[in-house]
């Protein structure tokens, strides 16, 4: 029998940016997984999802989420989420893998698929797109993205501070992801690249513990992990002037 794993990205957070072929994924799938902690708390993707499938459909996979130095640790639990998932394919036909955001933009899903593909000669791997975190900042906090020509770099902060310096010292707008850790290099950057001024930050996108502010009021104090920045590009203010 074949078998289908769907990466299903559910949006950042907020249940209402789960697209309509999200939710038809979702709910037509045998067995929806969303990824946890090793810690067990419940996780946003989890929450997500728990709005449209119900409770006894839904497989909790352990991922090493919150492993960011024993690279083999982590590694070992991305195997041993891929041999699960593996087995409820074997078992049940269609999976669908929940995952905040994009299933291809920094997303566990990425990880999962290439150890399935392994395990499970026959499957199919497909995805579904979501809604970023970047894009519901940008729609919450009124910054533009893009305009134009203008050119759209998006930078984890976790491949170092040197790297968002690089892009902010360039054109266009910039987004970094997963700066809380690392809010205080981040506040350094904009400043030393003249960056600040109209740049904005957000946590926990439409949740009940949201929090949008301007990058000015950065005080190096740590933030949430995923927090999201957006330093818009140098504009003139005219319109048009970029096409």
């Amino acid at each position: 029998m074949s078998s289908r794993l769907i990466g299903v990205g559910v949006g950042p957070g907020d249940p209402e940016l789960v697209t309509v072929k999200g939710v038809n994924a979702l709910r037509a799938a045998d067995v929806v997984v969303v990824p946890v902690m090793d810690t067990g708390e419940r996780g946003r993707a989890e929450a997500t999802v728990l709005h449209y499938v119900p409770r006894e459909k839904v497989v909790r996979v352990v991922f090493a989420l919150n492993e960011r130095s024993d690279r083999a640790r982590r590694e070992a639990a991305w195997d041993a989420a891929g041999e699960r998932v593996a087995a409820l394919l074997r078992e049940h036909g269609t999976v669908a893998f929940a995952t905040i955001g994009d299933p291809n933009v920094y997303s566990t899903f990425t990880y999962l698929a290439q150890t399935v593909a392994g395990l499970v000669a026959d499957v199919t791997v497909e995805t579904v797109p979501g809604i970023t975190a970047m894009q519901d900042l940008a729609a919450r906090s009124g910054a533009v993205l893009t305009e134009g020509t203008e050119p759209l770099t998006l930078v984890p902060v976790t491949a170092g501070s040197a790297v968002l310096k690089d892009a902010l010292a360039g054109p266009g707008t910039v987004v970094a992801y997963k700066f809380g850790r690392q809010a205080r290099e981040v506040a350094e950057a904009l400043a030393e690249t003249g960056r600040l001024r109209d740049a904005v930050w957000g946590s926990a996108l439409g949740l009940p513990e949201e929090s949008i502010r301007p990058a000015a009021d950065l005080d190096g104090a740590p933030l949430p992990y995923l927090s999201t920045l957006i330093a818009p590009a140098r504009r003139d203010g005219g319109r048009g002037g970029k096409l």
